[in-house]
């Protein structure tokens, strides 16, 4: 009687922490999604390599503050060192490879290829990790990955720069590794931590990527300029990738990465209501595809194996 009660606390413990890992991967979503706000600091003269590293280094910055509120330790050993040096690593080169693919076509274009990597997270899973692939996530990528090219497809006939899709490619195998390095990796440490070493990587990052292409870091110009960078260095980044390591943490690599078809949904309704972009079927039709994907994912039943969860301290 005991061990049966024990099984059924432990169950709700898990169904719990699923609803909180699904919440965190929405939140996450919709936080990333809201980076086109920051295009204003375009508008103003300032190159992305500028507004990157601003970004990156005000949220590390902001972490750094947070930590030592809360008297964080931030010594790591050297198997933690390699872990979070592999996360900073494929962060980065995910976010610098997409930016210079932005240089070479069109961002909606870009944007589409990149979302490709729910389908590459769900492939490295199936096959290096023996992840079971059930009906409703294959839907649910399917439902997602439609959805976003109606978001984005205009019916052109622009031709591909094949180097810029080699690049989003990368961008978007780069990001699937994130995500699964992130669920797989055992850390006992807080999420703010890890986001601290990653972000960290993200500033030298890019500070390398300034100087091979001879431009130098601009100041925000204006208090307004100020603003936008803020929001980006807190939305964009530090409440998501602080939200994302939890998402994969308690609901695993393929659904966090399925989620992330809110990125694009935001940016979309963001254009819409912000910038006063058209709202047509299409768009109406893409929305209704992604929504769906969403809910399959959060009323999916979990398989009789629970996923492996990362070790990281709770907050």
């Amino acid at each position: 009687m005991s061990g049966n009660k024990n099984h059924q606390e432990r169950g709700a413990v898990l169904e719990n922490k699923r609803f909180f890992g699904t919440l965190c991967g929405i939140g996450a979503a919709i936080c990333y999604g809201t980076n086109p706000i920051g295009a204003q600091l375009y508008k103003e003269g300032m190159t992305p390599s500028s507004v990157l590293f601003w970004r990156f280094s005000i949220a590390w910055a902001i972490i750094a503050v947070v930590m030592c509120l809360r008297k964080e330790e931030i010594r790591i050993n050297l198997r933690e060192f390699k872990v979070l040096s592999a996360l900073g690593l494929l962060f980065m080169a995910s976010s610098l490879t997409l930016y210079f693919s932005f240089k070479m076509m069109a961002t909606g274009v870009a944007s589409t290829i990149l979302f490709v990597y729910p389908v590459l997270t769900a492939a490295i899973m199936t096959v290096f990790f023996k992840e079971r692939l059930t009906f409703s996530t294959v839907s649910a990528i399917v439902l997602s990955f439609v959805g976003v090219l109606l978001l984005y497809w205009t019916g052109g006939n622009e031709t591909l720069s094949s180097l810029g899709t080699v690049l989003v490619l990368i961008s978007a195998l780069t990001y699937s590794l994130y995500i699964i390095v992130m669920n797989r990796a055992e850390l006992n440490m807080s999420s703010f931590k890890i986001n601290f070493y990653v972000l960290i990587y993200c500033v030298l990052g890019n500070l390398v990527y300034s100087f091979c292409l001879g431009q130098p870091i601009q100041l925000p110009a204006h208090a307004s300029s100020w603003f936008f960078v803020g929001w980006l260095a807190i939305v964009p980044a530090i409440l998501a990738l602080v939200m994302m390591v939890y998402s994969a943490k308690y609901i695993g690599s393929t659904p966090t990465a399925i989620l992330g078809a809110l990125e694009p949904l935001t940016a979309v309704i963001i254009g819409i209501f912000l910038f006063g972009e058209p709202f047509t079927s299409r768009l109406a039709v893409g929305i209704a595809l992604i929504f769906s994907a969403v809910i399959i994912i959060a009323l999916r039943k979990e398989p009789k194996t629970p996923p492996h969860e990362t070790k990281i301290k709770e907050e």
